[in-house]
């Protein structure tokens, strides 16, 4: 009897112990944000603030108990709260190199990252100037600054950009940016003083004037022209037009990037498969970029 009842016992003991370790007895103890809940932080490239506000509206409408802060911020900072735990996830206009996944690898953490849609520069003049279309061995004079037609003021965003990266690497090809190239902080900046020097000549990104709903991108619009540019082996002057962007005839064109190092599948694994889901890709296609998760198919149409 005395066997029988000491086991009863230890059984019982075991059940309230377990009991107690199932109600979380630590009221110390964090509670874990999911895929669809809890609050969370986020660093992004300040050229997408457009779209990326956009898209946590529908993103916490769908999900209420959802809550995405969103810093906006040159793609350099990003990338650096992303490697000091700042940020679980950031938005950006590249993949992470290999140098980048193996330092985060370091952690134990497997990072993730996905192209989700085709971005594209913009480059803004002001209303008076003639010169609204461009080749691209002209832009790449502007940029250099070796043009001998006409004195350009060439005017960024941020010196630590994403928009300058883009330049120094893919159209300079690591030459310096001319000596009186401007740095006006913010994409907003850079429209007004485009709109207010007829010199001026603005890189900024698309997003910025290309949602029709929204009266911020009608007004930049009305201030300046968008400039045409014709590709190298193009034969057409095009605007960064989604289709364009697409198939590859505006020359301006550049990755639009969730990168992610998260430990567990929490709520930026909720917002990075949101924003590759049907009703993320239909928010990036209001914003006239190039959706890299939806198929898209062009058809020909005539014009009477």
């Amino acid at each position: 009897m005395f066997f029988t009842f000491s086991k009863m016992n230890a059984v019982y003991l075991a059940a309230i112990t377990l009991l107690f370790a199932a109600c979380g007895t630590n009221p110390n103890a964090k509670k874990l944000d999911t895929a669809t809940e809890g609050t969370i932080r986020i660093s992004v490239d300040e050229t997408y603030k457009p779209l990326i506000d956009s898209e946590i509206k529908v993103f916490e409408s769908l999900y209420p108990k959802a809550h995405i802060i969103p810093s906006y911020k040159p793609e350099a900072e990003c990338f650096k709260d992303l490697l000091n735990d700042s940020a679980r996830m950031i938005i950006v206009t590249r993949d992470l190199n290999q140098e980048e996944r193996d330092y985060i690898k370091k952690s134990t953490v497997t990072p993730n990252s996905l192209l989700l849609a085709w971005d594209a520069l913009a480059l803004i003049v002001n209303k008076a100037n003639p010169d609204s279309i461009l080749t691209m061995d002209q832009v790449r004079g502007i940029m250099a600054g070796t043009d001998t037609q006409r004195k350009w003021q060439l005017v960024f965003d941020n010196a630590n950009s994403s928009t300058v990266r883009y330049i120094m690497d893919s159209i300079n090809k690591g030459k310096p940016l001319p000596a009186n190239t401007m740095a006006a902080k913010t994409n907003p900046e850079v429209v007004d003083y485009v709109s207010k020097n007829k010199d001026a000549i603005g890189v900024i990104g698309v997003s910025w004037i290309s949602d029709p709903n929204d009266s911020l991108s009608i007004a930049f619009t009305e201030k300046v022209s968008v400039v045409r540019l014709r590709a190298d082996y193009g034969s057409d002057f095009v605007k960064p037009y989604q289709a364009y962007i697409g198939i590859g005839s505006y020359p301006l064109k550049r990755g639009f990037y969730f990168c992610l190092k998260e430990p567990y599948h929490g709520l930026g694994t909720g917002f990075a498969t949101f924003l590759g889901s049907y009703e993320g890709q239909l928010v990036v296609k209001q914003f006239r970029l190039f959706p890299a998760r939806l198929n898209v198919v062009f058809r020909e149409a005539n014009l009477k």
